[in-house]
């Protein structure tokens, strides 16, 4: 399918151990930030937990003792500092992005925000027109709020809608009531927000055709200049998934969700937006996620936050998962990274290509070896890839070609 729901794993994966003073190898430092330099915040913490989610985050009843919201500014800032000590000698030019997800990052008061979003500018420096977003869930903000967040220096905002339909939202464990998120939309446009987006999962069991539709009106009719789009994945270990076992809620159907994908990218197109990643659609190319770009093309960033993942120069790694050993290695001074894995050369290549094919812009055919082209040349005879773009170099999928990303990555890969 075109796009999954996706966020940190809920099992992080296995790797050499990091550093205690989260030193990084020489090699990886010698040109930080050359295609660019993300900065991440993973805030952990909801109200309440939804049915499909799979996410590194707790609700107050599942932090247990040891972390608080109270103190979680204070440890990103620890982190912070000490990601600052290991990129002293080395420093990335500017901070490109920012992007504080989660998990609910509103939850935490605006002025923490605040202090972390400052914290950032201190240790690294913001760059002239820097991107930077919170993630929110719509009843976790207000006027009031938002517009402390921009005056912070949030430049965009990314709402968590999901559907228009109750019945859905439901089914979903969402706590926000339809139109919610809609009203959100326009009162961070009112508060001067650059960007807004709003999030839509597409595919629940019980979704009509007609609710689906009722969502993208509604996020057309809202004004915002971003939409995501995702089919709904089912994980282990969920609620949803629980429910479905026993069979009180049918599986996800991939002929539904390609219905849905195919409604998508004609509604939206038809309103003005489009598509520059396989799950998301833009009004311009000035309101394309930049920080999400970075991730796609092979940038560096550094994850601040329990989970958090991070690459810098070919090495990634990821943090101990629960608040709490996260603070704990911080208030002793240690890095709260858990493990790390240095990208060999053949692995780099993969992602790139998986990433990059996902992408309007696509994949230089020269990045792919003779079978890689052998089998590109199969998918633009099967109408997977798009004539004129294959004719000039680059391999860029067509509207059926994103119905079939995934499959058509794997046949390009050796």
């Amino acid at each position: 399918m075109p796009g999954t729901l996706v966020a940190m794993p809920g099992v992080l994966p296995e790797g050499e151990p990091v550093p205690v003073d989260g030193s990084l190898p020489a090699t990886a430092t010698r040109a930080v930030g050359a295609r660019g330099f993300g900065v991440y915040v993973h805030v952990p913490f909801c109200a309440s937990r939804c049915g499909y989610c799979d996410f590194n985050t707790y609700t107050a009843a599942e932090l247990g003792g040891g972390a608080s919201r109270a103190a979680y500014a204070d440890a990103v800032l620890a982190e912070l500092a000490l990601a600052g000590r290991v990129l002293g000698d080395t420093p990335p030019p500017a901070v490109d992005t920012v992007f504080v997800g989660g998990g609910t990052p509103t939850l935490l008061p605006a002025d923490d925000l605040a202090r972390i979003l400052d914290g950032i500018d201190r240790t690294w420096g913001l760059a002239p027109g820097a991107e930077v977003t919170t993630e929110a869930n719509p009843e976790s903000v207000t006027p009031g709020s938002l517009k402390a967040l921009r005056a912070a220096g949030y430049t965009r905002i990314s709402l968590g809608m999901q559907s228009a339909a109750p019945g859905v939202l439901a089914i979903l464990d969402r706590t926000h009531r339809a139109g919610r998120a809609t009203e959100a939309a326009i009162e961070a446009r009112e508060a001067g927000f650059d960007h807004v987006n709003l999030d839509l999962i597409y595919g629940t069991p019980g979704e009509r055709a007609e609710d689906f539709a009722a969502s993208l009106d509604q996020v057309v009719a809202a004004g915002v200049d971003h939409v995501s789009a995702y089919a709904l994945i089912v994980e282990d270990g969920t609620r949803l998934a629980a429910r479905m076992r026993r069979g009180e809620l049918p599986y996800p159907s991939d002929d539904v969700a390609a219905d849905r994908y195919l409604a998508a990218e004609a509604a939206l197109g038809a309103a003005g937006f489009s598509w520059y990643e396989v799950s998301n659609w833009a009004r311009t190319p000035a309101a394309r996620c930049r920080h999400n770009l970075l991730y796609w093309t092979g940038a560096d960033w550094w994850g601040l936050g329990p989970g958090a993942h991070s690459h810098v120069g070919g090495v990634r790694w990821w943090n101990v998962k629960h608040p709490a050993a996260y603070a704990r290695r911080l208030a002793a001074g240690e890095s709260p990274g858990l493990a790390r894995e240095v990208l060999a050369p053949a692995e780099a290549h993969m992602e790139d290509v998986m990433l990059r094919l996902r992408l309007a812009s696509g994949l230089p055919l020269d990045a792919l070896d003779q079978a890689g082209r052998t089998a590109a040349r199969r998918a633009l005879a099967d109408g997977l890839l798009a004539g004129p773009e294959f004719a000039a170099g680059r391999a860029v999928l067509t509207l059926r070609g994103r119905l079939l990303a995934d499959a058509v990555v794997r046949d390009l890969l050796p």
